[in-house]
């Protein structure tokens, strides 16, 4: 992976603490609202380090098949994980 690992690992860790949390707002039966708004927040955090690892993946893999001349493979996998996303 090409991104930056400690940014990454910060994310994920944070994502996983506000997971963690979510967990136990669940088993206090705390408000729906207030769960659903730790559930997004914690959604967007993983957004925010999947943008990173894609960022990485076009600026490094990506060019690199493209400097090589032979880019439809790693266009594929794009394409692949675009479908993924719309579902």
């Amino acid at each position: 992976m090409k991104a930056d690992h400690v940014q990454v690992n910060r994310l994920l860790k944070t994502a996983r603490g506000q997971i963690d949390g979510i967990l136990k707002m669940v088993e206090e039966d705390r408000y729906c609202l207030e769960v659903s708004s730790q559930i997004m927040a914690a959604q967007s955090i993983l957004k925010k380090a999947n943008r990173m690892v894609l960022r990485a993946h076009m600026d490094c893999c990506v060019q690199e098949a493209v400097s090589s001349g032979d880019p439809g493979p790693r266009l594929e996998e794009l394409a692949a994980l675009l479908d993924k996303l719309a579902e």
